[in-house]
């Protein structure tokens, strides 16, 4: 019974987003077109959402990048391309449209799509474990900031999900050939996992219902919660262990 503004970067991919809305029950759906990490390009996007369509209830900051590989083989590039996204992509929606809400006066709901990651070392992924650890922290920070004008901020943590987030994830420090071999291990692995996106959005919805600070999705996602909080040192014991792709 939403109404849907489906964005990403791909035109394409937002229209078919947009289609699939109305199909399971979207009152309106409209694609829009913006990558998330030029700010130009999100202020307007966020005139044109406010304009046409009004201050949103509901903002789902869900755009990310993978990338794998030692801290040593990772470049000021490949710190750029991935906080650009998965960091400042956030701050930006946040940002532009938590605003509106908060000029509102009548509440909303802010969800930010952070990791389980972001509470679990990983000699693999120094960059996207501290991008997702940094949007945690935001929504921890702009939570306590929006609780007095009724906007809740929720975390959500997810573990291993069958997307296509393997497909393109990059890996540093091996050349092409060894990058897509990584690749298509790593969505094999997550194809045999098998969790399905659904359930994400699933414990998205009931988050907001509730209004849940962080909310891990994934067995091993609430597992690594627990230990971060309970045995932080055994989550830095198993960090050290290198994965074989």
């Amino acid at each position: 019974g939403a109404r849907v503004v489906a964005v990403d970067r791909d035109a394409e991919a937002a229209a078919r987003t947009a289609e699939l809305s109305r199909l399971i029950g979207a009152a309106d759906a409209w694609p829009e077109t913006a990558d998330v990490s030029d700010e130009q390009a999100m202020e307007k996007l966020a005139e044109k959402v406010h304009r046409e369509y009004g201050v949103l209830d509901v903002l789902v900051n869900n755009a990310g990048i993978g990338l794998s590989g030692s801290f040593f083989t990772t470049t000021t590039e490949d710190w750029r391309r991935v906080l650009d996204v998965n960091l400042w992509g956030v701050i930006h929606g946040c940002r532009l449209f938590g605003a509106r809400m908060a000029e509102r006066a009548q509440g909303g709901h802010i969800v930010n799509v952070a990791s389980a990651a972001a509470y679990q070392p990983s000699r693999a992924l120094p960059a996207y474990s501290t991008s997702k650890a940094a949007v945690l922290m935001l929504s921890e920070c702009l939570r306590a900031e929006l609780a007095s004008q009724r906007i809740g901020v929720t975390a959500v943590c997810p573990g291993l999900i069958n997307t296509n987030i393997t497909s393109t994830a990059r890996f540093t420090g091996v050349d092409e050939e060894e990058e897509r071999r990584r690749q298509q291990r790593s969505a094999r692995l997550y194809g045999m996992r098998n969790y399905p996106p659904e359930k994400v959005a699933s414990a998205i919805l009931e988050a907001v219902e509730h209004n849940r600070a962080v909310v891990p999705v994934t067995p091993e996602a609430r597992g690594a919660r627990v230990l971060s909080r309970l045995a932080p040192g055994v989550l830095r014991r198993i960090a050290r262990v290198e994965p074989k792709l």
